[in-house]
């Protein structure tokens, strides 16, 4: 085999098995702040990459925001966010379109061109973070000299850019899920704590709720502390009487 079709070749399989690495780490159950950690590091490795990272988007503030990244460098990850349409990761998270350039010193859309140029890094690839339509950040990837990025690299990028939001996307899902459910536990603590107190003072369950309310702000404490403790003192009083009988 040739030496130029057999480099190409190595490049191939290396990047078929970090997209078979990315897609085991993105099912393994890792918490998300170290799957993408881990998904950085991996598409730095492949890609040759001086830096990559990884920009959530805020959609309140409508910015970018850096989450993940192997860089080292504290000007890079200080780095200020950047507004949705401002510079490169801003235009790619507002047009849904990847954006490659070829020096990111020398190109005017580039906001942070002066650390760009401390930091050594010329060529980028940025593609969208898109789950169903919807973009929800960014995926940089860096180069230290100049490098025209090729159709299966941008290919790759986007794979693991999708795999990735895909992954963000089930965690939110997930964690959603889990602050509705302890919303919903809450609520029947403080229910049920609310009956106890409405029978054993002999008040109405809207003045026992007031009372919770009322001692949950003098101690500042949660309303479900406050309900625990109610329902714990009760359990203690039914088994002594239990045990006294």
């Amino acid at each position: 085999m040739p030496k130029e079709k057999r480099k190409k070749y190595e490049i191939f399989i290396r990047q078929i098995e970090a997209l078979s690495k990315v897609a085991n780490l993105i099912t393994s159950g890792l918490y998300l702040e170290e799957l993408l950690r881990l998904v950085v590091n991996v598409t730095a490795q492949i890609m040759n990459s001086k830096i990559c990272s990884l920009m959530l988007l805020d959609p309140e503030k409508k910015e970018l925001v850096i989450k993940a990244t192997q860089s080292i460098s504290e000007e890079y990850n200080k780095k200020p966010n950047i507004k949705l349409g401002e510079g490169i990761a801003g235009k790619v998270a507002q047009d849904k379109k990847p954006i490659c350039v070829l020096d990111v010193r020398k190109d005017e859309r580039y906001i942070n061109r002066d650390i760009a140029e401390q930091e050594g890094l010329y060529s980028l690839a940025s593609v969208p973070l898109a789950v169903k339509g919807r973009v929800i950040g960014v995926f940089n990837c860096y180069t230290s000299r100049k490098h025209k990025f090729s159709k299966p690299e941008l290919d790759v990028l986007t794979v693991l850019a999708n795999q990735t939001a895909v992954a963000i996307e089930n965690a939110e899902l997930g964690l959603r899920a889990h602050v509705a459910e302890e919303a919903l536990t809450t609520r029947k603590i403080i229910e049920r704590a609310k009956d106890i107190l409405s029978q054993e003072a002999n008040i109405l369950p809207s003045e026992a709720y007031r009372l919770i309310q009322k001692e949950s702000m003098d101690k500042r404490k949660s309303m479900r502390e406050i309900a625990e403790a109610i329902i714990l003192a009760k359990d203690i009083r039914e088994r002594k009487e239990d045990k006294d009988a």
